[in-house]
């Protein structure tokens, strides 16, 4: 199953003074607004992670369909409201279903064996 690229999505409690961390480890910024406080950063080594500021209850980890390592779209993939229906085939609660024919950006929510949120996060 290809889900899109992986990142973690990390609830911050200062946008700026993480976005400095994380600078310091060899990541900067690929995407978001600092002023709407959301980051997407990466590495040298293609690792991603979002910064989210008084946005998510926890830290989860985000798959984006029709992305690729550097953020940008992908013809390589499998629409969200697919992957959703597959993954409830195998049993897997994926929430509310989106509509079938519906197009375009959409998410969907699962949860881990362990609690740990997941988001399916397809942007275009």
């Amino acid at each position: 199953m290809k889900l899109g690229l992986l990142s973690l999505s990390l609830k911050v409690a200062d946008i700026a003074v993480s976005k400095a961390f994380y600078e310091k480890l060899g990541f900067s910024q690929m995407d978001g607004h600092i002023d709407q406080k959301w980051l997407i950063m990466k590495d040298q080594d293609d690792q991603v992670i979002g910064l989210f500021e008084g946005m998510l209850k926890k830290n989860m980890l985000t798959f984006n369909p029709g992305w690729g390592a550097n953020g940008q779209n992908t013809d390589d993939y499998i629409d969200v409201r697919y992957l959703q229906k597959m993954l409830g085939n195998e049993g897997i609660d994926c929430g509310q279903l989106i509509g079938e024919n519906s197009k375009g950006p959409a998410n969907f929510m699962m949860t881990d064996p362990d609690g740990n949120p997941i988001i399916v996060d397809q942007q275009r």
